[in-house]
């Protein structure tokens, strides 16, 4: 069954609105009155989560808002997606009527055909079952939970992301959130992790991330603007705006296509 959420979803996963990697183990407390008292409420060497580096490589600025509010629970339908990459086994064979009842984008025979397609992948078994779940791993630079740990030497860190992903890879945000991890158990294990995963559970589909040269550059990047930041970013006032949840506080302006061509 096609879920009605899916689009909105999608939305939130490119801009990182809604955060499917979210836990309470990633980001401690933040409470702030005022743009002005921000800076002076969180340590300014206060070590940054997976999740926040993803919002910064979307957008710093709503980096910013998401830690004013202090938002770290994720909505119940995210979780619920996200149980999904924990029954890969069981809904690979499951009927028609089950698989309608949950929140997944194809239809219940094209779910079960990627999911028999995943089940051709070397690490079917250890995405089925994970020598850890919920795992969390503090770096040299940055925090998070590792939703499954994969068997292996070395071990692979995964990510499961509520959305739908892009035609080919993954979006950038969850590229920086994938390095942010395999960088953290690299230096919890003390030694190095080549790759990440992010699965899609909802479409039966896991991308790889290798940690290339530019995917290590870009999450640096990113780290170095988080550790950076004091008070507010500068808005970016572009399309990233239109979905993110925060662009009525944030003041900025949107504008439809016919409007600015004057039609």
């Amino acid at each position: 069954m096609v879920n009605q959420d899916i689009n909105r979803r999608q939305l939130c996963e490119e801009s990182q609105c809604c955060q499917p990697s979210w836990s309470f183990a990633e980001a401690g407390p933040i409470r702030c009155a005022t743009e002005d008292s921000y800076s002076e409420t969180r340590p300014a060497d206060a070590m940054p989560s997976f999740s926040e580096l993803g919002r910064a490589a979307y957008c710093p600025r709503q980096l910013y808002y998401a830690r004013k509010h202090d938002e770290q629970e994720p909505p119940p339908e995210m979780e619920e997606i996200k149980s999904l990459a924990f029954r890969y086994a069981e809904l690979k064979t499951a009927s028609d009527e089950t698989l309608s009842s949950l929140p997944i984008d194809p239809e219940p025979t094209a779910f079960r055909a990627k999911l028999g397609t995943l089940a051709t992948r070397d690490d079917w078994e250890d995405l089925c079952d994970p020598v850890e779940q919920e795992y969390f791993v503090e770096g040299k630079d940055c925090h998070g939970v590792v939703h499954k740990l994969l068997a292996g030497d070395p071990p692979i860190p995964t990510l499961v992301s509520p959305g739908q992903p892009p035609d080919t890879g993954v979006w950038e945000p969850q590229t920086v959130r994938a390095v942010a991890a395999a960088k953290a158990v690299a230096w919890e294990r003390e030694r190095e992790i080549p790759r990440a995963l992010v699965e899609y559970p909802a479409v039966g589909e896991v991308r790889t991330v290798p940690l290339t040269t530019r995917r290590i550059a870009t999450y640096r990047r990113v780290l170095r603007t988080v550790q950076s930041m004091e008070g507010v970013p500068p808005r970016v006032n572009d399309s990233r705006c239109e979905s993110c949840e925060y662009r009525s506080e944030c003041g900025v302006t949107t504008r439809s296509l016919k409007s600015l061509l004057g039609l």
